[in-house]
């Protein structure tokens, strides 16, 4: 992955992170800055880590649905994949419209199916499918950790006020 990649998925990861953290920052008016920036570059490097790993769930997956995967071919984020992904994060915002987000996700993946179907063979809805699968399985296994992290935050509040 070129060093322009890293970069963009980084700051991908980090405008999504500001999509969730600005707005629980704002409903707690006692959380110090530092606080704040900590969770934020915490979340932007889950997020774009997750970002990162999403075409090699995708290529992950289609080796499971063809009967002779490719030899030596990957799919990897280019920087012609990955730009829009940052266009996505920065529109992550919810008072900018969660539904643009979706569609901005859903153009992104649509751009990761084409290469994919290139580089294994498979019919470009069969790797629409694998994309779409990796993309929800990875955004619901970051969510659930985010639920667990902010359940466990909780309970630690809790015992330090009791």
């Amino acid at each position: 992955m070129s060093p322009i990649v890293v970069v963009l998925l980084m700051f991908a990861g980090v405008s999504e992170a500001a999509g969730r953290i600005v707005p629980m920052a704002a409903q707690r008016p006692g959380m110090s800055r530092t606080a704040v920036a900590g969770l934020l570059l915490t979340g932007g490097l889950v997020e774009g880590t997750v970002f990162a790993l999403w075409p090699l769930t995708t290529w992950t997956l289609a080796e499971l649905v063809l009967s002779a995967p490719p030899a030596g071919a990957q799919l990897v984020w280019t920087p012609g994949l990955a730009a829009p992904l940052l266009l996505a994060g920065v529109l992550a915002f919810p008072w900018l419209g969660p539904l643009l987000h979706l569609v901005l996700f859903l153009g992104v993946g649509a751009g990761l199916a084409g290469p994919l179907a290139t580089a294994t063979g498979l019919g470009w809805w069969a790797a629409a499918g694998c994309v779409a699968l990796a993309g929800t399985g990875l955004g619901l296994a970051v969510e659930a950790i985010r639920r667990l992290v902010v359940r466990l935050s909780a309970t630690e509040v809790r015992e330090a006020i009791a």
